[in-house]
């Protein structure tokens, strides 16, 4: 397998298309301001009118940000890369940058099991990718720091996040009146994760005793 030994450029270039991805997300909430105006409206009918294209800007500018520190803690043990992480890479990015797309029809129409769709349904392909990137870092270890490798905590933390997504998106798309409720479960991760490391010390107590 070939590999570059500078991954620095691939990170600076996630960076950059992560900060202008979570930029173009406010660019609707700015064009509401001359809108608001020209029909008559207050400063005050700016937010008040409007709170659920507020919400998603804000609810995408969380999941935006959270996947890029995901992103960035992964790339802490990567020394090199290969075409095949630069190309999972890429698809990484492309979730990122779809992402103010739904974002704005979730903002613009009523919440229905095709927005919630939609929505989660990126956000469950953002997080495949990821876990396809910490995968692939994992079972390769010329890729890994050799004082800093993957460890199984994170990869069982990303498959964890990412079987949460599959469940909110299918609550969302196929349920109704659940809708962007199923996020929530998103939070079911990290305690999913802390029973998880609960388990795997009882295991390695039990099997210390023997």
């Amino acid at each position: 397998m070939s590999t570059s030994r500078d991954p620095d450029r691939l990170v600076l270039f996630t960076d950059a298309v992560v900060a202008i991805a979570i930029t173009l997300l406010v660019l609707p909430l700015v064009d509401l301001v001359p809108e608001v105006k020209a029909d008559g409206g207050d400063a005050v009918s700016v937010i008040s009118e409007h709170r659920q294209e507020i919400f998603t800007f804000l609810l995408s500018f969380v999941v935006i940000a959270s996947f890029w520190l995901g992103h960035h803690r992964v790339f802490e043990h990567v020394r090199a890369y290969t075409p095949a992480m630069m190309r999972l890479n890429l698809l990484w990015l492309l979730t990122i940058v779809v992402l103010p797309f739904p974002t704005e029809i979730v903002g613009a129409f009523d919440s229905d099991r095709f927005t919630a769709g939609l929505y989660t349904g990126t956000i469950l392909a953002l997080s495949i990718c990821q876990t396809a990137l910490t995968w692939l870092v994992h079972s390769h270890p010329e890729l890994e720091k050799p004082d800093n490798p993957v460890g199984q905590r994170e990869l069982t933390s990303s498959l964890l996040l990412t079987g949460s997504t599959v469940v909110a998106f299918l609550l969302a798309s196929l349920v109704p009146g659940v809708h962007f409720y199923a996020m929530f479960l998103l939070l079911l991760s990290p305690i999913l994760m802390r029973v998880w490391r609960g388990r795997s010390r009882i295991r390695t107590g039990a099997q210390s005793s023997d």
